[in-house]
């Protein structure tokens, strides 16, 4: 039986690229100096294609250097895990990989404490990568790192650290972490929870921690049956979210039950007084039988959390199918004004999309942004024209498939001029399958 994400869109590339001068429609600004990246599963000599799993491809990172108004270079390149490097006939890279348990990491590249970090969660280390995307190998940040990490980190804007949320299927735990500014984890907090539950993504305030605990949990039948991701929802397992003060222990996490749902991503969240305003996108149920497909599709919620009360007050703020909400990351932890997603209004509960929306929580206002039948947009970073801009002040960048010339663009919009034309277009030379998340790193 053919596999849909071998297929179509999701094929994936054959070879690792490098072009230089990459060409540009339009002008790339000249204050964005540094590098677009994205990462996505692209596997590489697979066994056995009928059971390959999305989530579990390994990783191919993709970056565009930008400078000076040019598109210096673009390259592709594999993760080199244990196995990769050996599908490829090379040494691989050694590090503190846990034995047994390495993967070549394919769902977010970061860059923090100067370095560059390929991401992935479920107990798997993180990879460290070279600025022109070679591998230098797992990382444990110094030794401080206990098990693996997590595919989604927030910033803190007032510390420049690093929270996370680790899961693992065999703890009984989630591990809170912050990893400091000069990349070592400089507090740890191990939170108990049952059924070892599937944890994406959290959310952050300048008061709390805020910890998704949802219906979508490690599956001994699928792991006995050899499933690639051996995680489904799970009716049995209540729904609730947890609120860790940031300097509290688990003892302090107050949980407050919820009507189940799950949460991969967090927009973003923030204190309001004494309640808390979490904004995120949400699906209605998620991997029922540990299945992709058939998912209902997820719309963009307003969460209103009453502490004291133990409430969470649950608004739709946008019905319409879509995923991968952003907001200027400068705002993490604080009220912001403006968010970003991408939406799949023709396939609805798909995890790519045909176009970007932008909302506007001060005046209740969604702009839509249709890219052509086929593209495959992805997740739009923003980037703020100068580290003192105002909020929406900058751009926003994504990928989004060329079905004429059969590669992919780099778009680069306006975020003030949302619909308008794009302020440059930069041609890659391949194309690049639909992926998770990307994040713009500049020079330093």
């Amino acid at each position: 039986m053919p596999n849909t994400f071998l297929e179509g869109p999701y094929a994936p590339v054959t070879e690792e690229t490098t072009a230089h001068d990459v060409p540009v429609t339009g002008r790339v600004p000249a204050e964005l100096n540094g590098r677009y990246l994205r990462i996505g599963p692209n596997p590489l000599g697979l066994d056995d294609p009928e059971s390959y799993h999305w989530f579990m491809g390994d990783g191919m990172v993709h970056g565009v250097r930008l400078r000076d108004g040019r598109a210096e270079w673009y390259r592709n390149r594999w993760v080199r895990s244990r196995r990769v490097a050996a599908e490829l006939g090379e040494p691989w890279p050694e590090g503190p990989a846990l034995d047994g348990f390495d993967i070549a990491p394919n769902t977010n590249v970061i860059g923090h404490a100067g370095r560059t970090f390929a991401l992935i969660e479920g107990g798997f280390r993180p990879y460290e990568l070279s600025h022109d995307l070679g591998t230098v190998g797992p990382c444990d940040f110094g030794g401080t790192l206990k098990g693996g990490y997590t595919a989604h980190t927030k910033k803190d804007p007032a510390t420049g650290e690093l929270h996370a949320i680790a899961y693992y299927f065999g703890w009984e735990h989630l591990q809170y972490t912050v990893l400091s500014t000069t990349g070592l984890v400089t507090r740890s907090v191990e939170i108990p929870v049952s059924d070892s539950p599937m944890v994406h993504d959290l959310a952050l305030t300048e008061k709390y921690v805020i910890v998704y605990d949802l219906p979508v949990t490690f599956s001994m039948p699928l792991a006995a049956s050899g499933a690639a991701l051996p995680y489904a929802w799970n009716d049995a397992h209540p729904a609730r979210i947890g609120l860790l003060p940031r300097t509290g222990d688990a003892s302090d996490v107050r949980w407050i039950g919820i009507e189940p749902c799950w949460v991969f991503h967090t927009m973003n969240a923030y204190d309001d007084g004494d309640r808390i305003v979490l904004d995120l996108a949400k699906f209605p149920s998620f991997l029922r039988d540990g299945r992709l497909e058939g998912n209902p599709p997820p719309v963009l919620d307003r969460w209103t959390i009453d502490p004291a009360a133990g409430t969470v007050t649950q608004e739709t703020r946008d019905d319409r199918s879509q995923e991968f909400p952003r907001v200027d990351e400068r705002l993490t932890s604080l009220p912001h004004r403006y968010g970003y997603t991408v939406t799949s209004e023709s396939s609805p509960g798909e995890l790519v999309g045909e176009g970007l929306l932008k909302h506007d929580y001060r005046t209740g206002r969604t702009d839509t942004r249709l890219f052509a039948a086929g593209s495959a947009v992805g997740e739009a970073v923003f980037v703020p024209s100068a580290p003192d801009a105002a909020e929406d002040d900058g751009y926003l960048m994504a990928l989004a498939h060329d079905a004429d010339r059969g590669a992919t663009d780099l778009v680069i919009i306006s975020a003030q001029d949302f619909t308008g034309d794009p302020v440059a277009v930069v041609h890659l030379p391949v194309r690049v399958p639909p992926g998770f998340h990307g994040n713009w790193l500049p020079d330093a």
